[in-house]
């Protein structure tokens, strides 16, 4: 199960064939579980946007405007999700007796997202792990709540958008020459 999670991108036309159109809700489970947990971060959120969009260019049931919006919305409430797990439960993480996570650690990293967090933010959407913990270290750093959402927002739609497009343009130039030969 764990390595058909991780390659799922090499599945979706069997899935696209088996399960039609809930293929719309099972991705948007996958992007949201990666962008929503810390735990999920060997899901392949990069690869797998890059396949959707190249599914998109070739499948007559499956639309690039859908799914990109469909993704978008999953992405931003993933991230949303991770932040206020962090901000409820970081502090719990961190305690006077912890061999490695000290308290100190969140008042750095409470100073750190003051000044890069909406850099941190936009540019982890693109760094595998990282995308998964971001969101939780800024909900546990107090990260300014507007200002992760404006850094969330613009994030996943850079993202989505770009790999999506990534996908559709590689998966047209795909189809053009296998067509000509």
């Amino acid at each position: 199960m764990l390595d058909f999670l991780m390659h799922i991108e090499q599945w979706l036309p069997t899935l696209l064939d088996q399960y039609g159109l809930w293929i719309y809700a099972i991705l948007f489970l996958i992007i949201f579980a990666e962008t929503g947990s810390v735990f999920m971060f060997f899901l392949p959120g990069d690869s797998l946007l890059i396949a959707i969009g190249a599914l998109c260019s070739t499948a007559d049931n499956v639309h690039l405007s859908s799914m990109g919006l469909l993704l978008f919305i999953a992405s931003v409430l993933g991230y949303i999700v991770n932040y206020y797990t962090g901000k409820i439960l970081g502090f719990k993480f961190f305690h006077e007796h912890s061999r490695f996570l000290k308290p100190e650690y969140i008042v750095k990293t409470n100073h750190y997202f003051t000044k890069h967090g909406g850099k941190t933010i936009l540019m982890a959407r693109f760094i595998p792990f990282v995308r998964s913990f971001a969101p939780f270290a800024a909900g546990a750093g107090h990260m300014n709540v507007f200002s992760f959402m404006f850094y969330n927002i613009t994030g996943g739609l850079v993202w989505i958008g770009l790999l999506l497009g990534i996908g559709y343009g590689a998966g047209n130039m795909l189809g053009i020459a296998v067509d000509l030969f």
